[in-house]
């Protein structure tokens, strides 16, 4: 018998890294802030929700999940890409659980709802999947792109279910052509913070900063999948990490005492994601900065916090960082807490010293920079400061031990020393290569223990 308890509910960690000592006269404050979420999601054990009554604790919370896929004309160039497409929803489809509300929509330069086709949501069981499946025939390329009317057609199915989890998941192989900028950026602002969403390029025709700009405002993830062929099992992948979620809507929440400013605060692991302009006021000398949707899982924060100076043999509590579900009553559930110190010394070793996560995660946030300036100097036929910026992120990746972008940053360099960061440009780079490269330049790893 499935166990209903309230330990399946998924319990928060709060870890705080630094080093606290500052010198006479010292202002600046630099902490890691690694918050874990353990006993839920993919592994809790959490019984489906079609097995459990909704008001028992540790069910899992209701979700609803909307997959938006380009049905543009070039979708039809090569054929197999579209048959990717669908093929690629179907697997999705299968790996909606019991109970989830969803939807399909096909996009071009208009949405329209493929399934239930209702103006709302289906509830997925064995009957719904297949009808599912069965309109995905009706799937067909023509017409051009608007990704803000898939996205806005998408916020109102999802707004029509009462649930915690709203999860899009969004496919396309081309350009935003129809569509002005600023246009995409209002639905954006509209949507941001109303569900995450995951967003995929298929080919190499599409906008790199545009999906990686859908991705950050939704705070979901962005990947290239430059054959087709791909398509399925990273459907299958995003879809479980979805069904995976168990907390929606956490923020991590900043005091500092009077006189005390947060300079930035940004997400560094498992991917470089600056949230210090999405912070939201939150009483007195405290701000919300959002996370989204959390399942098993463990993510990486650096709080920078400058704050008054003080004489030698001193210390003052710099920042208290709790991470906070607000509650529909309004209430903040606090799901755990950290706190960031600052201790005045004139002992030289002692306030020099350099916290080991605190310079990984700097080197790796100057890693992502780097390889998107090398990348857009390249395209601008500045080949020297594309060699300077490509070679020092070939430094930063070997030093960290970042394995996976050093690969990638050899399809696009030749690395001659890779400690030293001397590298050549490559005379012939796959497009594919230098957008995987571009694409995948904000993940991390994390720090060696």
């Amino acid at each position: 018998m499935a166990n209903f308890s309230k330990s399946n509910v998924p319990q928060f960690s709060v870890d705080i890294y630094q080093n606290e000592f500052l010198p006479e006269g010292g202002r600046e404050v630099n902490a890691i802030v690694t918050v874990t979420s353990t006993g839920g999601g993919t592994s809790g054990g959490l019984p489906l929700a079609s097995q459990a009554p909704a008001d028992l604790p540790g069910t899992r919370p209701g979700a609803a999940v909307v997959i938006m896929v380009d049905c543009s004309g070039s979708m039809d160039y090569p054929p197999t890409k579209m048959r990717s497409a669908r093929d690629a929803t179907a697997a999705a489809i299968d790996t909606i659980r019991d109970g989830v509300a969803f939807a399909v929509v096909a996009g071009t330069h208009q949405a329209k709802e493929v399934y239930p086709a209702d103006g709302g949501l289906a509830v997925a069981d064995p009957t719904t999947r297949h009808q599912a499946k069965q309109a995905l025939r009706r799937l067909s390329a023509g017409g051009g792109t608007a990704i803000g009317t898939w996205l806005r057609l998408a916020d109102r199915l999802l707004s029509t279910a009462d649930v915690s989890i709203r999860h899009g998941i969004l496919l396309t192989d081309g350009r935003n052509e129809h569509e002005k900028p600023e246009d995409l950026r209002a639905a954006l602002d509209a949507c941001a913070g109303r569900f995450t969403c995951d967003a995929r390029g298929v080919g190499t025709d599409w906008e790199v900063k545009e999906l990686t700009g859908i991705a950050s405002a939704l705070l979901g993830t962005v990947d290239i999948v430059a054959d087709p062929s791909g398509l399925e099992a990273d459907f299958r992948q995003m879809m479980e990490a979805a069904m995976g979620k168990e907390v929606a809507d956490v923020v991590l929440r900043v005091w500092t005492p009077q006189g005390a400013e947060i300079q930035y605060v940004k997400q560094v692991a498992p991917t470089v994601e600056d949230l210090t302009a999405r912070r939201a006021e939150a009483g007195p000398r405290a701000g919300d900065y959002p996370t989204g949707s959390w399942g098993d899982e463990s993510r990486d924060y650096h709080v920078n916090v400058v704050v008054p100076t003080a004489g030698v043999g001193q210390e003052m509590l710099a920042a208290r960082i709790s991470l906070v579900q607000p509650q529909p009553d309004g209430t903040p559930q606090v799901l755990g807490q950290g706190l960031v110190r600052a201790v005045w010394t004139d002992d030289m070793v002692a306030s020099t010293r350099i916290n080991p996560q605190v310079a990984h995660y700097t080197g790796q946030a100057e890693l992502a920079q780097v390889i998107q300036q090398g990348l857009e100097a390249r395209k601008q036929g500045d080949f020297d400061s594309a060699t300077a910026k490509l070679g020092r992120a070939v430094q930063l990746a070997s030093a960290s031990g970042n394995e996976d972008t050093a690969k990638l940053l050899a399809k696009v360099v030749d690395v001659v020393d890779a400690v030293t960061g001397t590298v050549r440009l490559k005379a012939r780079v796959a497009d594919a290569d230098e957008m995987t490269l571009e694409t995948r330049s904000t993940k991390t790893v994390r720090v060696k223990k």
